[in-house]
């Protein structure tokens, strides 16, 4: 085989078909203005959190998106719930209520029954 000097890396697509977006809805539910927003990032670049964490509501808002839940609960606890963020959205997002109710959402117990 011929060696070209690259190699090609694994993929990185989401089958989002796979993915229950059951949590997701249930945000929407309860908090419409997520649907929003539109990740410009001025949440992100006034976070108070940020200054001392690794803390990133955009990378948040995207896993959540996603249906990729797994650590969020623990990033979302660096969150400082200041409102800074809340008050330079230019789409109006309740990033505070938001984030609260990602954190219910996220600490409900798992159903196991399918109906």
């Amino acid at each position: 085989m011929i060696e070209f000097g690259f190699a090609l890396k694994q993929t990185r697509q989401e089958n989002m078909d796979k993915v229950s977006l059951d949590k997701y809805n249930r945000l929407l539910d309860l908090e419409p203005s997520f649907k929003r927003c539109f990740q410009c990032g001025n949440c992100s670049a006034t976070c108070s959190a940020r200054q001392f964490t690794d803390f990133s509501i955009r990378r948040v808002h995207t896993s959540f998106r996603r249906g990729e839940y797994d650590g969020l609960a623990d990033e979302l606890r660096k969150c400082m719930l200041c409102g800074k963020c809340t008050l330079v959205c230019p789409r109006g997002v309740n990033l505070r209520s938001l984030i609260i109710s990602m954190r219910q959402i996220l600490d409900e117990p798992e159903k196991t029954g399918r109906r």
